[in-house]
């Protein structure tokens, strides 16, 4: 099934010219079942490239999603154009009242920010509070799963000496996760960071599960025990060129920046990038639509308020029927 977006989003084109199906209000109305609603918290500076690499990994599934674009109300957008904002997002004012079977929060350069430095920090921690009761399942990315660990459990991002750049080899370290079902026993996800969470600081938290890990860039993939909460620190819906983008910036800044590591041929700006980490963000993220979301989301959608979904247990406790 496809995913049904604004018929002008910017991202519509280049999904339609790769092949992910996109579907018209009205052809949506007229298919008789009830779209997943999935909301987009986006908090990265380039919104259009951030929305085209996430629909375009929630819309390669068999399932019909519904999209939400979701902004900060407590900042104002420096590389978008406003017209683009109002036209396509929603403040979480205008969405607070509503229910979402999934909600993804992006990362942020603010990174070498303290918490409560950022902004939108105070609206930020309201918006990870009302994920409790109106959101079956919350996915966060990069600092938006540093901002929820500390939110959520306390745990603290640290300073790195050198920012992680590139893209680094992981394992699945967990018995059978099913989050990450059908992954290679090692894998590769693109990092751009200049801070992280340190293993032993998880590990402590008995209510969050870790599933995969980097020698490199350490830890990775972690989850709550229901999985209603799940954190990726890496990028891997990054598309090929983000990385090389992003070195390219930072050297026009005059920046001191590495090339990236294990991204270009022989480490050569000038090749075509590597892309080994595609097959692996669409398992990703269809796992965590089917497993965590569609499998056990209720109907009527409401009833998240009540806890009256089946119980995120069941599929838990089937994981390791299912590897």
């Amino acid at each position: 099934m496809p995913i049904k977006i604004p018929s002008d989003l910017p991202a519509r084109k280049t999904l339609e010219d790769e092949n992910i199906f996109v579907i018209t209000a009205e052809r949506a109305y007229s298919q008789d079942i009830r779209p997943l609603e999935i909301g987009i918290l986006n908090l990265m500076p380039t919104k259009v490239v951030t929305e085209t690499q996430l629909t375009r990994l929630l819309g390669n599934t068999p399932l019909q999603v519904e999209l939400t674009l979701v902004q900060v109300a407590s900042h104002k957008a420096k590389n978008t154009s406003q017209e683009h904002m109002l036209a396509f997002y929603k403040t979480f004012d205008q969405i607070k009242e509503r229910y979402f079977d999934g909600f993804i929060i992006t990362g942020a350069p603010v990174e070498q920010l303290e918490f409560e430095q950022v902004e939108y920090w105070d609206e930020l921690c309201g918006i990870m509070e009302w994920t409790k009761t109106h959101v079956h399942s919350t996915f966060h990315i990069c600092w938006g799963a540093q901002a929820a660990l500390y939110y959520h459990f306390g745990i603290r991002k640290h300073p790195l000496e050198k920012k992680l750049f590139g893209v680094f080899k992981h394992r699945v370290n967990y018995t059978h996760p099913i989050l990450l079902r059908g992954f290679d026993d090692e894998f590769w996800v693109p990092h751009s960071r200049h801070t992280t969470v340190l293993m032993e600081d998880v590990l402590k938290e008995k209510r969050l599960k870790l599933f995969a890990t980097s020698e490199e860039a350490g830890v990775y993939a972690m989850a709550t025990d229901k999985g209603k909460q799940i954190f990726i620190t890496g990028h891997s819906e990054y598309d090929r060129e983000t990385l090389k983008l992003e070195y390219l910036r930072d050297l026009s800044q005059g920046k001191d920046i590495d090339v990236p590591k294990n991204y270009f041929p022989d480490d050569d700006p000038e090749a075509i990038p590597m892309m080994k980490w595609r097959s692996h963000a669409n398992l990703l993220y269809s796992n965590w639509l089917n497993y965590f979301v569609y499998q056990t989301t209720p109907y009527d959608i409401s009833s998240i308020k009540d806890n009256m979904a089946t119980p995120l247990e069941r599929v838990w406790e089937k994981t390791i029927n299912l590897n």
